[in-house]
């Protein structure tokens, strides 16, 4: 439609604006300022204080402990590292010498059931 508008040089029409539709009136106990004090807000911000005052607390000690960073350990907790340190060291160790206890093992089972038929056919008791 709009191309059949431009061809002419027109331009499309444009729709009237609609009537503002009435604006409700507010009862009266709704209306700021006639129904006394506003008793909510004051318990919003009591209750805001005494939320703020609770946590204040606990939110800087939270900000202490950011500054300083990661905890030090004590000199017990480092003692005991080290000493985990050092049975992991000798536990891997051991487990270099059981794969090469296994492997001995396997070795020994595999020359046994090679040995047995030759002995059985011989007739060899032992």
């Amino acid at each position: 439609m709009m191309i059949a508008f431009a061809g002419l040089g027109q331009q499309p029409p444009i729709p009237p604006i609609p009537p503002i539709p009435p604006i409700p009136q507010l009862p009266p106990e709704i209306v700021i300022g006639s129904a006394g004090p506003p008793v909510g807000a004051i318990v919003a911000i009591v209750a805001l204080l005494v939320v703020g005052v609770c946590l204040l607390p606990l939110v800087r000690a939270f900000a202490r402990r950011l500054e300083r960073g990661t905890m030090r350990p004590d000199e017990g907790m480092l003692a005991e590292l080290e000493q985990l340190r050092t049975r992991v060291a000798e536990l891997e160790q051991v487990q270099h010498r059981m794969a090469e206890l296994e492997e001995r093992v396997d070795f020994s089972e595999r020359l046994l059931t090679q040995r047995v038929p030759e002995a059985l056919k011989r007739g060899d008791e032992r």
